[in-house]
């Protein structure tokens, strides 16, 4: 089973990664969990003419790396082989279409953020369970 793991640092995210970890051991699948994380840079568009593309492109990838750090130590400390994608755009589309093109499930934290909030501007989640065409597993 190819699992599909969207990190953001947050601690739900973490809780998805040791979920997926569990499963796969419990499955004992030798397939790869990869990790996605995403970030949005519509915002920082308009600051790339004062710093330069680069630099954003920069600070998007340490970011995502800082963020990615405690996940794959789950996946080294459980054996458990696999990729991480860094990537930027639409953060739920994103992960929707990758998961889309090869993956069997994705697997992702909720932040639980009050519920009209969610009903107003929605979440991730709420987008990626909406438009992925594969299972997801929400975990809080």
């Amino acid at each position: 089973m190819k699992i599909l793991v969207a990190v953001d640092g947050s601690k739900s995210s973490l809780n998805a990664v040791k979920y997926a970890a569990k499963m796969s051991a419990n499955m004992r699948s030798n397939d790869v969990i990869t990790l996605i994380t995403v970030h949005d840079d519509q915002g920082l568009r308009h600051a790339q003419q004062f710093v330069g593309k680069a630099q954003v492109q920069d600070y998007l990838r340490e970011l995502s790396e800082k963020e990615l750090k405690s996940a794959l130590s789950v996946l080294v400390k459980a054996g458990i082989k696999h990729n991480t994608i860094i990537h930027t755009g639409h953060v739920a589309e994103v992960i929707a279409n990758t998961a889309n093109k090869g993956f069997d499930l994705v697997v992702m934290g909720t932040k639980g953020r009050a519920g009209i909030v969610d009903l107003l501007v929605g979440s991730v989640a709420q987008r990626v369970v909406a438009t992925c065409k594969k299972p997801v597993l929400l975990i809080k």
